[in-house]
C-alpha cells in the first residue's frame, strides 16, 4: 500500500479490511482437559451457547396455540451478566447437561491480541483488499506501474498466498482484447473486400497501409481512411495505365484528389466536435470519444494523403523494375548463342 501510493495519479489508496481490532484469545489447556474428562469441542460448544444462543446448535420450538406460529427459543448468557473478562471465565463448562463442571478459567490461559475486524472471502479463499482509485490521469498507465509492484512483490510472498489484480483493470484489459480483434477481424474483410473489387492483391494491400494511422481514433475512422485511399490508389492506377511511372502517379493522384479527401475529413470533424467540446448536460461522458475520432481522422488524412502515395510509388517501381529486369534476361537468354 506505501508504494501504491508513491504512484502518480493514485488517490485513496486503502486497506478494505481493518487488521487490528483487539480480541481476546482463550488458549486452551489440552494436557488439563485430558486430565478432566474434556475435550476442546466440550469448551467450544458451552461458550458458544452462552454467547450466542442454542438455537444455532441445537433449536427448540415454541408452539403458540393463540396464532398457530412456531417460535426458536435461543437459550443464551444475557449480555449484561457479561460485563468483564472475570464474568466470562466464570461461564461453566461440562461434557454433558448431569456431568461435573468446571469454570472455563481453569481451562484456558488468556491473552489480547489483534485480528480482523471482517473476514473477506473471494471463491471461497480469504483476502484483503488493496483499494486504489485513479484521479488525474489514465486507468493503464497507473495500472501499468501497479503491475510492476505486483510482480516484485509476488517474489516475497508467502507459500500459498496469492497477490491479483482485478476490477476495473481487469474489465478494460478485457474490453481491449476484443476490441483489438475486432480491429483485426475488420481489416481483413476490407481487405478481402477491395481484393475482390480491384482483382489485385497488392493496391488492397498499399490501401489497407493507411488504416494503422486511423486506428488512433478507434474503428469508427476505418471507413473514411479506406474510402480516402481507395479514391487515391484508384486514380494513381489510371494514371499508370496512362503510362506515367509510379512516382509521377502517384504525385499527381496526391495533388489532384486533396480536395476530396480534406472535405469527406473536414465533414466529419466539424460533425465531432460538439460531442469533442462536451457541451450539454451530460455530454462530458461522450467527449473522449469525438476527441478520439477527430484525431484519428487527422493521422488518418495525413497518412492517405502523403504515406498512401508513397507506398503505392515504392511497391510499383519494385514491380516494375522486376518486370524489366525478366524481360531483360528473357532478351538476353533468346538471342545468344548455343553452347
Amino acid at each position: 500500500m506505501k508504494d501504491v501510493r508513491q504512484i502518480p495519479g493514485t488517490v485513496d489508496t486503502h486497506i478494505q479490511q481493518k487488521l487490528d481490532e483487539p480480541a481476546i484469545n482463550l488458549q486452551m489447556d489440552r494436557t488439563r482437559l485430558q486430565q478432566l474428562n474434556l475435550t476442546a469441542s466440550n469448551v467450544a460448544q458451552n461458550l458458544l451457547v452462552s454467547l450466542s444462543g442454542s438455537s444455532q446448535t441445537s433449536p427448540g420450538f415454541w408452539y403458540n396455540d393463540r396464532n398457530g406460529v412456531e417460535y426458536n427459543v435461543a437459550v443464551q448468557t444475557p449480555q449484561y451478566r457479561i460485563s468483564s473478562i472475570d464474568d466470562l471465565l466464570r461461564t461453566p463448562v461440562s461434557a454433558s447437561s448431569t456431568g461435573p463442571t468446571q469454570l472455563l478459567g481453569n481451562l484456558v490461559r488468556v491473552s489480547p491480541q489483534n485480528q480482523f475486524a471482517v473476514v473477506t472471502h473471494y471463491n471461497i479463499r480469504p483476502v484483503i483488499d488493496l483499494y486504489v482509485s485513479v484521479d488525474k490521469r489514465d486507468l493503464g498507465s497507473v495500472a501499468n506501474q501497479v503491475d510492476k509492484l505486483v510482480e516484485k512483490a509476488r517474489a516475497t510472498l508467502p507459500r500459498g498466498s496469492q497477490i491479483t489484480v482485478r476490477g476495473q483493470v481487469e474489465t478494460m484489459r478485457t474490453s481491449y482484447f476484443g476490441l483489438g480483434l475486432g480491429v483485426a477481424m475488420a481489416i481483413v474483410l476490407v481487405y478481402l473486400l477491395i481484393v475482390v473489387n480491384f482483382q489485385s492483391w497488392v493496391d488492397p494491400l498499399i490501401i489497407v497501409s493507411a488504416l494503422p494511422a486511423a486506428l488512433t481514433g478507434a474503428i469508427m475512422t476505418m471507413g473514411v481512411a479506406t474510402a480516402n485511399s481507395i479514391l487515391m490508389v484508384a486514380f494513381a492506377r489510371q494514371r499508370l495505365s496512362a503510362g506515367a511511372p509510379p512516382l509521377t502517379a502517384a504525385l499527381e493522384a496526391g495533388a489532384s484528389r486533396i480536395r476530396p479527401v480534406l472535405m469527406m475529413a473536414f465533414a466529419m470533424i466539424i460533425g465531432m466536435i460538439p460531442m469533442a467540446l462536451g457541451l450539454g448536460e451530460g455530454a462530458e461522458q461522450n467527449a473522449p470519444l469525438g476527441r478520439a475520432v477527430i484525431g484519428g481522422l487527422l493521422f488518418a488524412t495525413v497518412s492517405t494523403l502523403f504515406f498512401v502515395p508513397l507506398v503505392f510509388a515504392g511497391i510499383y517501381t519494385r514491380l516494375a523494375r522486376r518486370h524489366r529486369n525478366e524481360h531483360e534476361d528473357h532478351e538476353s537468354g533468346s538471342t545468344g548463342e548455343p553452347a
